[in-house]
């Protein structure tokens, strides 16, 4: 399988710079699987497509405002870092993506908001750069001063209301990118899925650089994932719902990922 077998057109200007101001007023493409014919629906219309005894498992994950600006300490060059997951057992210590990664080598250091932290290099990774932090105070807090919300590049629009790059259950800490499928639900269309006797279940996965990192061979199949954490509250055995005809319904396509790598039984097919 090639990646130049899912190449496809996307002109710069359909892509949406400002999400809508009803999260579920978004647009949803429906997929008949058995004539295979394509249904341009709301986002809200979902409900149409779930009945009782279906299951819908969300990704609890928090974003972090996990990008960061500063400067290169003994020079000029201004440094972008991406803040991707603490090491363990090291702390203050975090895996990182550096801009431009040429100027900050092992033992270079970077200044942040006019010195409130200072991060230094202490080692290379396969993806980028061990940094250990150095601050007054406690880090989260400083991050949410510091930090932006990690966009993707092709969102060029500052994202005045950060909450906009959360979903409505969001809660752990953690991620360096939202599970963007989710960002179209709101609390009151949770509701009426609970209402309708749809189980909500919910599933932790810090979304890592695995999510976004450019796929940089030819055949996918020898593209290397980065590793992501998760987190399963509860066993769960989803093979009961589809002997019963229902549905196991992932938002997004990070949960099949954790859930799957378990030794439960556990079936999405």
């Amino acid at each position: 399988m090639r990646t130049d077998d899912f190449d496809f057109d996307l002109p710069e200007e359909l892509i949406a710079q400002h999400p809508l101001e009803q999260r579920d007023h978004s647009r949803l493409l429906v997929l008949d699987k058995h004539s295979g014919s394509i249904a341009h629906k709301r986002f809200d219309n979902i409900l149409e497509y779930l009945v009782p005894g279906d299951v819908l498992v969300v990704n609890n994950t928090r974003v972090i405002p996990a990008r960061l600006f500063g400067m290169k300490v003994g020079g000029t060059a201004h440094i972008e870092v991406l803040l991707l997951k603490p090491i363990e057992n090291q702390p203050d210590c975090w895996e990182v993506l550096v801009r431009p990664g040429k100027r900050v080598k092992i033992g270079a250091k970077v200044v942040f908001g006019e010195g409130r932290m200072t991060g230094t290099v202490i080692a290379d990774t396969d993806t980028g750069r061990i940094m250990k932090f150095e601050y007054d105070g406690i880090f989260n807090e400083i991050l949410d001063e510091l930090g932006t919300m990690p966009l993707p590049p092709y969102i060029k629009a500052k994202l005045d209301d950060q909450e906009r790059y959360q979903t409505v259950y969001a809660k752990e800490r953690g991620s360096a990118a939202a599970p963007t499928a989710g960002l179209h639900f709101t609390k009151e269309l949770l509701e009426q899925v609970k209402a309708k006797g749809i189980e909500v279940v919910e599933v932790l996965l810090h979304v890592g650089l695995g999510t976004f990192r450019p796929v940089q061979v030819d055949d996918v199949l020898n593209h290397k994932m980065h590793s992501e954490q998760y987190y399963l509250y509860r066993v769960y055995d989803f093979n009961i719902t589809k002997m019963e005809g229902k549905l196991s319904i992932r938002q997004g396509s990070l949960k099949p990922l954790c859930i799957s790598a378990q030794t439960y039984k556990v079936n999405f097919s």
